[in-house]
């Protein structure tokens, strides 16, 4: 069975050591010490490890099953969820005054992170409840956040967000499902909508479904789209569960992983549902749902990463395969350890680096999303708005394909399911699809984000960078060698497939949008060698200060000079190929294909 480690220690590291949190003045943050977060990180990975964990290959091999109109979850799960609630977990960073603990959502980051990689499946249904919530509290009434709040928060009642139609996924412009208002401030919702995770369950007393819906008489296209709460249970005055909703599950979908959670196709006949926020503004009010969504979703590619690398790890450490060429390192045995051979490191070392360097990004990016929400900084909006792509889409690609790499250290047990690698791999493929396909956060990253505030923010990340190398060369002549020139030259690649979508991408939008699938993935790797650069400069200082614990920190050190020796100088084959331009992408006829 697979082994799942809470990576506590790390994270403190970058909490502490590289984001200097509880020196920050963002609100909140200055009681983010390393005593206090460490406790809770702890007490987190407790969960994670005995709890989660567990359950995780039971709600893969047993999935969830629809009978009477009722969606049972894998055995464990109910009692799992339970304790989340008891423990509260489940509303970490949300506000005091609807029962939540109010903690900065850096922390809920990296709870969520360890959650999710003992249990992906599980954590959805708290997640997809959180992003809800969230959306409520931005756009609802005193009336729903009071209604509704309190009881999601706790996850009394869960919730979901209601986009896909069989017709239509990305172009949401085509729904069909329909919302007559019935002149007592309510609405009838009436349609099908298909993928809603945890969309039926029996782990709570209601579900609270947030639903896209066109009002008739209403704008064309997605300007006349308008979002909807539509629980499962009519609320009653008194704040109890009411009568049946006109809500139902039509069948649970058949995956390829995450099979503890009920993926559902929803049916709505003449549901009860009230506007949320303003009529015909439902993908504003949607988008509060689905950035936070996006950036969980770049969290769960990094969580089945890790959570795969760790049992690679073990197994290269245990498995006797040949001898190492240089000499042999197990003479008392038949064989070498796998780990002795320079492929198989190369393979772990492509895991670990990225891993670490994409939790750094990500409760990086967490820490823009608290400064936007707790000191109502534009600037820090604006950033993580253009760097949210880069956060689902190339973490999600990278996460995916170390999963894969994960599964090749065992060979062909890689692909047996008694050895459990698969599910990490299944589990993962997801995250590149759900919250926006990864190829459409390139056309959003490269169509709208770098053009935001008239390029603005890109112009911020540059300048970042800029001065970052700037502060930092000069000192130690291995460092600039090792980090600083590497991320100069990374940039650079970056800055030039910029100027190359201004000039060309004006002559014809599909010299942009054929290169922006591996600007995406430039431009993350550029993130992921700032990164790096500032772990091994922390680590650095950890050392002359004298650290207790100088293995890891040196291990930091040599595994940042990993990646950017090896994993950056991607960017100079992305950008080889955005400057080839959309001639030979578009070359055939589509009748050629």
């Amino acid at each position: 069975m697979p082994v799942y480690n809470a990576p506590t220690k790390d994270m403190q590291f970058i909490l502490h050591n590289v984001l200097n949190v509880s020196q920050s003045d963002i609100p909140g943050y200055d009681e983010l010490e390393a005593e206090f977060t460490g406790a809770v990180l702890e007490e987190a990975g407790k969960v994670a490890t005995n709890v989660l964990h567990p359950l995780n290959i039971v709600g893969d091999t047993e999935g969830c099953r629809l009978e009477n109109g009722i969606v049972y979850t894998p055995t464990g799960f109910k009692d799992a969820f339970e304790q989340m609630k008891e423990g509260g977990w489940t509303g970490l960073d949300m506000p005091e005054e609807y029962g939540g603990q109010n903690m900065p959502y850096v922390i809920g980051t990296a709870v969520g992170e360890m959650f999710s990689g003992s249990n992906q499946a599980f954590t959805m249904y708290q997640g997809l409840t959180h992003g809800a919530a969230s959306a409520i509290l931005a756009h609802g009434t005193d009336e729903q956040k009071n209604k509704y709040l309190p009881n999601m928060v706790s996850c009394e009642w869960t919730g979901t967000m209601n986009l896909t139609e069989p017709h239509c996924g990305t172009d949401l412009g085509l729904m069909r499902t329909k919302a007559e208002p019935q002149g007592d401030g309510s609405y009838k919702i009436s349609g099908q909508k298909i993928f809603i995770s945890a969309g039926e369950h029996d782990m709570a007393d209601n579900i609270i479904h947030l639903v896209l819906a066109k009002i008739p008489g209403g704008p064309e296209g997605i300007k006349g789209v308008s979002l909807f709460i539509v629980p499962k249970f009519i609320v009653n005055e008194d704040g109890s569960a009411g009568e049946r909703n006109g809500v139902s599950v039509g069948k649970i979908e058949e995956k390829m992983g995450i099979h503890g959670n009920s993926t559902c196709v929803m049916n709505y006949d003449e549901a009860t549902g009230w506007l949320l926020g303003e009529e015909h503004k439902g993908m504003r009010a949607m988008f509060t749902m689905m950035n936070e969504a996006r950036l969980g979703v770049g969290m769960q590619g990094v969580s089945q990463a890790e959570a795969a690398y760790q049992n690679a790890l073990e197994y290269a450490k245990d498995r006797l395969q040949g001898r190492d060429v240089t000499g042999v390192k197990n003479p008392d045995g038949p064989a070498d350890p796998l780990i002795v051979h320079p492929d198989i490191r190369r393979n772990l070392m492509d895991q670990k680096s990225f891993t670490e360097g994409a939790r750094a990004f990500l409760l990086w990016g967490a820490t823009m999303i608290d400064k936007a929400h707790r000191s109502g900084d534009k600037d820090a909006d604006g950033l993580i708005s253009l760097l949210t792509p880069i956060i689902k889409g190339f973490l999600t690609d990278e996460g995916y394909d170390m999963t894969v790499q994960a599964q090749q250290v065992y060979g062909g047990h890689g692909y047996i399911e008694e050895w459990g690698m698969s599910q990490y791999t299944r589990d993962a493929r997801i995250a590149m699809i759900y919250e926006g396909a990864n190829g459409v956060q390139a056309l959003d990253l490269v169509g709208r984000k770098l053009a935001q505030d008239g390029g603005k923010h890109v112009m911020a990340f540059f300048e970042m960078v800029k001065t970052f190398c700037k502060e930092n060369s000069g000192q130690n002549e291995v460092f600039d060698k090792t980090f600083i020139e590497p991320l100069k030259a990374a940039s650079k690649d970056l800055q030039a497939a910029g100027m190359y979508f201004m000039q060309e991408g004006m002559k014809n939008p599909n010299n942009a949008l054929s290169g922006s699938y591996d600007f995406m993935h430039m431009f993350g790797h550029v993130c992921l060698g700032l990164m790096w650069a500032q772990m091994a400069k922390a680590a650095q200082v950890a050392l002359d200060d004298g650290a207790s614990d100088k293995e890891f920190y040196e291990t930091k050190i040599n595994t940042g000079r990993f990646y950017m020796a090896r994993r950056l100088p991607a960017t100079g084959m992305h950008l080889a190929r955005i400057q080839t331009g959309a001639d030979t992408v578009m070359a055939l006829d589509a009748a050629s294909f």
